[in-house]
């Protein structure tokens, strides 16, 4: 009686412990992958990242490089990529960078950055290391 006791124990800690879990993770990646929709980033199964440019049911098209398009099945989605910000402040930011050219032709006109002539450029060519002979 007490081993049936001990059964039951084990496998109600081992279902709280794995099998729920699993299973609430299953059904949260599949609502995601349900609610995929056009204009979604997404992950493939195989690892290629691309856009939904149309759904319709079980089937998806997914543009993986401009021109070039995948079909394929719901399933196959290994995850929805939350929409990245980086993009948009990168948008922003590249507003700022423009550079004045007067800037530039006076930048070249001072000797700052200017190499002596008893001074080697930064992408001088560095001799081979001694070590590599030895190994040949």
């Amino acid at each position: 009686m007490q081993f049936l006791i001990v059964m039951v124990l084990l496998l109600g800690v081992m279902y709280v412990l794995m099998i729920r879990p699993q299973r609430k993770r299953q059904q949260e990646h599949q609502s995601m992958v349900d609610r995929a929709g056009v204009g979604e980033d997404v992950l493939t199964t195989g690892g290629i990242y691309g856009t939904v440019i149309q759904a319709e049911g079980d089937d998806i098209v997914v543009e993986i490089a401009e021109g070039v398009t995948v079909h394929m099945t719901r399933r196959g989605i290994a995850a929805v990529l939350p929409p990245d910000e980086d993009e948009e402040e990168e948008e922003l930011e590249g507003e700022d960078d423009i550079v004045d050219v007067d800037e530039i032709e006076a930048a070249s006109d001072s000797d700052e950055g200017m190499i002596a002539a008893d001074e080697e450029p930064v992408t001088a060519k560095v001799e081979a290391d001694a070590a590599a002979d030895d190994r040949r």
